[in-house]
């Protein structure tokens, strides 16, 4: 097959959303319509004994909450799909950020009673930043939900962008009875409750005005349908394809993904007007997907995939060309020619070995330690992908051994997690202490738990007072070193050795910025 079918047969998305809207359910039965796996799992569930397939980790499956972003991919009608599901809860924000760089469109999961929330607004103003299309699925109508015309007022009025209802749910709660697709102009009706399986029965209804609605649904609901379908017809514009890949258009559909409503719909629809692999910026120029040469970066590094082999992956989203095998490829940070023997594809935490992979795809590369977050992969150009940013921080404390008999696995568990980017680590120049600086709370009981479980070392956190971490450059090196003489106490070096000022106070940072107008001060660590 020639690369640009290659390439106009593959999307690949990040579902998003704030915590418990249903973004991992959703997942769950989207793998289950493609076949990928046969039974749905559940994210907190007595009754089904399976997990969810993205939430591998010890840790998600006890909190029922996921912890880091997961990546499965398959085929659905000739589509190859690649889903990557990140974490909703805002303090492993930085985790899903990152994710989005490597995706072309985005489905945005809202839960249907609570509307649009805190955490969905702010991913979404990083979609309108990168002008990534994205499609709204409003979830968990089997419970008592907001009126549907008012949850398409408040995604468009939170969200700031105009809507396009595809699919209309027909009442909610315990009165659901359905969803009808206004793209497909069908319905249908489950007839059985076998619902964690793709195959449960439904009846197809092609015309609204059809007898055969009222003997399903019943006279009062197939009126309701049909005056809310009219209603959508007289109010929004048709649906514009163009506008939705420009980001202008967000295309919304309705369901209970618990209950497999609305999610083949969904998925329908998706792989006919989701974009296949768009262009990617460098700092030097645009990679076109179609180009012959293979290019491609690493945005997510995860170590411990598989707790017995102790092995690292790093994610690499492919750009442009074909990747191989066993062939060699220019690692532009270290000038080192590498090749890969087990390029891998993934569900999860499983794994298969591949020989290719095309714009679009994520291959799993095998990481002793040399791969960093936003490392560029070349056939010999010398490129850097942009927009893949480490935020400053805003939580921080010291980190010391528990346990001094494992002071060496301490040493590599750290290493390997700040690899990851889940949080950031700063040696302090006063007196050598380690800080871990992380964006929320609950990444210190993660990095707690996951030393402990995945590497056998304990730590304890001890507080410290920072207000903010910036990295700090100048051409003026001179002033560079009066200003680390001066601010001794408060200066520390990050992972790479770049000098950090950990400002105590907002005061004291505003002071240094105006008394150093030489220096620069980043509050991400792209620069």
């Amino acid at each position: 097959m020639a690369l640009i079918d290659q390439i106009r047969r593959r999307r690949t998305f990040a579902i998003i959303s704030h915590p418990d809207a249903g973004k991992t359910t959703l997942t769950e039965k989207l793998l289950l319509f493609g076949g990928a796996i046969h039974v749905a799992g559940a994210v907190k569930s007595n009754k089904i004994k399976k997990g969810a397939t993205s939430d591998f980790m010890e840790i998600e499956r006890q909190r029922g909450i996921s912890v880091a972003t997961s990546v499965m991919g398959f085929e659905y009608r000739d589509v190859k799909i690649n889903i990557l599901d990140t974490p909703g809860h805002e303090d492993f924000a930085e985790d899903t950020y990152r994710t989005l760089t490597a995706v072309d469109s985005v489905i945005i999961v809202i839960d249907g009673a609570k509307g649009v929330e805190t955490q969905t607004r702010k991913l979404m103003n990083v979609c309108r930043m990168r002008r990534t299309p994205v499609m709204v699925f409003i979830n968990k109508l089997d419970r008592p939900c907001k009126d549907p015309f008012d949850l398409l007022d408040e995604v468009e009025r939170e969200l700031q962008i105009k809507v396009r209802p595809l699919a209309f749910p027909i009442s909610s709660g315990e009165t659901f009875r359905g969803v009808y697709n206004i793209y497909e102009q069908n319905l249908s009706l489950f007839t059985s409750d076998q619902r964690q399986t793709a195959d449960a029965s439904t009846v197809e209804i092609d015309d609204l005005s059809s007898e055969l609605l009222d003997e399903y649904i019943g006279g009062k609901f197939a009126a309701k349908l049909r005056d809310d379908v009219e209603l959508v017809e007289g109010v929004y514009d048709a649906f514009d394809r163009e506008a939705y890949l420009a980001g202008e258009v967000a295309p919304v559909f309705f369901g209970s993904a618990v209950n497999n409503f609305g999610v083949r719909e969904l998925l329908e629809c998706f792989i006919r007007i989701a974009p296949w692999p768009r262009k990617s910026t460098t700092q030097t120029r645009e990679v076109d997907p179609s180009e012959e040469k293979m290019t491609g970066f690493v945005f997510k590094i995860h170590a411990n995939m598989d707790p017995n082999h102790r092995d690292r992956i790093a994610f690499m989203k492919i750009c442009s060309g074909r990747f191989e095998r066993n062939r060699n490829y220019l690692h532009v940070r270290s000038g080192k020619q590498l090749k890969f023997s087990s390029p891998t594809a993934f569900m999860a935490e499983k794994k298969s070995i591949i020989d290719e992979a095309f714009p679009g795809d994520i291959v799993g590369l095998h990481d002793t330690g040399t791969f960093k977050i936003g490392d560029t992969f070349t056939e010999g150009e010398k490129l850097k992908f942009t927009g893949i940013p480490s935020f400053s921080p805003e939580l921080f404390r010291y980190i010391e051994n528990a346990d001094p008999m494992k002071f060496k696995q301490l040493a590599k568990g750290v290493d390997q997690l700040m690899d990851e980017g889940v949080a950031q680590l700063f040696t302090s120049s006063l007196n050598g202490r380690r800080i871990i600086g992380t964006v929320g709370a609950l990444q210190f009981e993660v990095i707690q738990y996951r030393l402990e479980h995945e590497y056998g070392a304990k730590c304890r956190w001890e507080p410290i007072s920072i207000y903010k971490a910036c990295w700090i450059e100048s051409d003026d090196q001179a002033e560079l070193a009066d200003f680390k003489r001066r601010k001794h106490t408060n200066m520390a070096v990050d992972k790479h050795g770049r000098d950090v000022f950990l400002a105590d106070t907002s005061y004291s940072l505003a002071l240094a910025q105006e008394n150093f107008k030489n220096i620069r001060f980043h509050f991400t660590s792209e620069f």
